[in-house]
């Protein structure tokens, strides 16, 4: 196993260029953009071209070593934050900490994969596919997603570590619906009788959905958003009430979206149409088992600190790799904090020695690979 010196300096160079284009998700000129100056960073780190795969969402960024493939690298570059967000938080490094749009979630982790492969001799076998739509369910790259995760046989996933750095070996399934209540309007002073209230209806539904978590299953239900009415002085004839899931077991999925598709008005003349379900499956501790045990005789082998592993409750591409049986391992981005927030960060050093560490790994999931 060959791997070349990592530098600082280089990997802060290309994580300004990532992050100074911004791409929110669904802005597809912004993500176009963002494909471009990836794939550009790719050829310039590698030597070797990327293909820009065309969706819905906007492009893809893909790219393939010589050879058989054996590991396959996932990351994305759409972030959550709106267009405009940089001009409010320009990239900076100051005492440590990167900031700036998409910093730590994960256009970080993304350049963590560029220099991993770039620090190996040998780069055969290795895949990096870098999406355009994670942080809104990625329904326009999950069959690209799951087809090389098959061919390749591992997957490492470059989502930002856990506090302290520790390595994702588990994570719940999620998934989201939305709750459409149709009334009827009416003026609200002259004539409310007249009307089918829809606000007061969510309120009745949200109450009742709030009673279908488990928490001692690790099954959270969570009315999250909320929209009614048009005007003060008009009965609401429509309300919407979005709902976040997360689940550790697959039975609690089905009993919520059963729950969910039960769900009944109060009022016999409001209408009801629930909509969504669980898009993520849940990524179990027993997909991750065989490669977090590599990478912790990796980090000792290399030197660097061995990674804690966690289950946490969010999601992310690797419960679709698990799902369809690919060993899988989480988390292997930056440290730092904050993330979808206004005070993301990324830790500026432990960023080489991730680097380092991601590398080992991916030579080391190669070698043993018959």
């Amino acid at each position: 196993m060959t791997v070349t010196s990592v530098d600082l300096d280089v990997l802060l160079d290309d994580l300004r260029t990532l992050v100074e284009v911004e791409s929110p998700s669904l802005d597809l000129p912004a993500i176009e953009a963002s494909a471009n100056a990836l794939a550009a960073l790719i050829e310039r780190r590698l030597g070797t071209p990327a293909e820009l795969v065309p969706s819905p969402a906007g492009p893809h960024v893909h790219w393939q070593g010589p050879g058989e493939p054996r590991a396959l690298l996932v990351g994305h570059h759409d972030t959550v934050f709106p267009r405009g967000a940089l001009a409010t938080r320009p990239f900076s490094v100051i005492e440590g900490r990167a900031t700036g749009p998409g910093v730590f979630d994960m256009k970080g982790g993304v350049v963590l994969a560029i220099h991993a492969i770039a620090a190996l001799g040998d780069r055969s076998g290795i895949e990096l596919l870098v999406t355009s739509d994670e942080e809104v369910g990625s329904g326009a790259s999950r069959p690209l997603i799951e087809e090389r995760a098959k061919a390749c046989g591992a997957v490492l996933v470059l989502e930002p570590a856990a506090e302290g750095g520790a390595i994702k070996i588990g994570r719940k399934g999620t998934g989201g619906f939305e709750v459409i209540i149709h009334g009827r309007a009416a003026h609200a002073g002259l004539e409310p009788e007249k009307g089918v209230n829809a606000l007061v209806e969510a309120s009745r539904q949200v109450l009742a959905i709030n009673e279908l978590g488990r928490p001692e299953l690790g099954t959270t239900v969570t009315p999250t958003v909320a929209h009614a009415g048009t005007a003060d002085n008009v009965v609401p004839a429509e309300a919407r009430v979005g709902v976040d899931v997360r689940v550790s077991e697959l039975a609690e999925a089905d009993r919520v979206e059963a729950a969910m598709a039960a769900l009944v008005p109060v009022d016999a003349e409001a209408r009801l149409e629930v909509v969504g379900g669980l898009n993520r499956p849940p990524m179990p501790e027993s997909a991750t088992a065989d490669l977090y045990g590599l990478a912790r005789r990796v980090a000792t082998a290399i030197g660097v600190p061995v990674p804690v592993g966690v289950t946490v409750g969010g999601g992310s591409d690797g419960n679709l790799t698990a799902a369809i049986g690919v060993p899988t391992l989480d988390g292997l981005g930056v440290t730092g904090g904050g993330a979808h927030a206004d005070h993301e960060y990324a830790e500026t050093s432990t960023m080489v020695d991730r680097t380092r560490l991601l590398s080992a790994l991916i030579a080391s999931i190669r070698s043993e690979r018959p």
